[in-house]
């Protein structure tokens, strides 16, 4: 019988599990003294680096309706933490020490969220669509992530209006699970950050134009049967390009999925490729 985690035994242990989190990391920062960007202008920084707008509401599967607006509010409530931010040289950005702890009596609402096994809700659910959509700003910039993690390992929901590439998200929980990005170059950076009835827009600004150009591209995106299951494959490249030279400075792969596919075949608006077990042993 294999053994479970402590967090595992019942919810009384799990959220035992998370406040030990919480404190080891709020003692790592302690620690560290990492300079930490808490500094915001609500006037826009001249140069715009990258701008984004993601569609709120969106139709995932047989989610409840009621989390996606739930998900509004709280992502409304998030947004002034982060709006007018600046990143100076040196600092650190850190999403969880901006927007702090997402509770029922600062107005949070239930939302989804994402397990292991597929999706769930809490108080809070669906503010990584948040940072989602700051990395794919931050990857067209010359900022440096340093602490990300995503939902590996499982396509949960069929594209609807896909506008980045798939495996490109993050995942997020307070405080130990955070969304952090270094500044290391000589010039400030800025979040500017809104939320509409439809869309949660951003941009990244700075006080000056970077010498790069970046490209965030994906390749040989396709599902694949494999002993009776679907999976879905991509890779993403990211590019960078001397303004100057043209010469190009890097190609990095930066994600290269293989997803398991958690929802109905008929709604995958692409072709299936066959097993290749099975086609061999033909």
């Amino acid at each position: 019988m294999e053994r479970k985690l402590f967090g595992d035994i019942s919810p009384f242990t799990y959220a035992i599990a998370v406040k030990r989190q919480i404190l080891q990391r709020t003692v790592r920062d302690l620690i560290r003294r990492t300079p930490l960007a808490t500094s915001r202008d609500q006037q826009d920084l001249p140069v715009v680096i990258y701008k984004h707008n993601s569609l709120i509401r969106r139709k995932l599967g047989n989610v409840d309706l009621l989390l996606q607006e739930n998900k509004a509010v709280s992502l409304g409530l998030a947004a002034p933490h982060i709006d007018g931010i600046l990143i100076k040289p040196g600092e650190t950005f850190s999403f969880w020490h901006l927007v702090g702890h997402c509770s029922e009596k600062k107005g949070y609402k239930m939302g989804m969220t994402v397990s292991s096994n597929g999706p769930a809700s809490g108080i809070g659910g669906g503010l990584c669509q948040f940072t989602n959509l700051l990395h794919w700003m931050v990857l067209h910039s010359p900022l440096e992530i340093v602490e990300h993690h995503h939902h590996g390992g499982i396509d949960l929901f069929p594209d609807f209006n896909r506008q980045i590439p798939f495996g490109t998200g993050t995942s997020i929980v307070y405080n130990y699970l955070d969304y952090r990005v270094h500044n290391p170059t000589a010039s400030t950076f800025q979040f500017r950050v809104s939320v509409t009835d439809e869309y949660l827009r951003g941009e990244l600004r700075s006080n000056g134009a970077p010498g790069v150009k970046v490209h965030v591209k994906e390749a040989e995106s396709y599902f694949q049967e494999v002993g009776g299951e679907v999976y879905r494959r991509n890779k993403v490249h990211r590019r960078v390009i001397d303004k100057r030279t043209g010469n190009e400075i890097a190609n990095d792969l930066i994600v290269e999925s293989n997803a398991k596919v958690l929802y109905d075949r008929e709604l995958i608006n692409a072709p299936i490729r066959p097993d290749q077990s099975v086609a061999a042993g033909r």
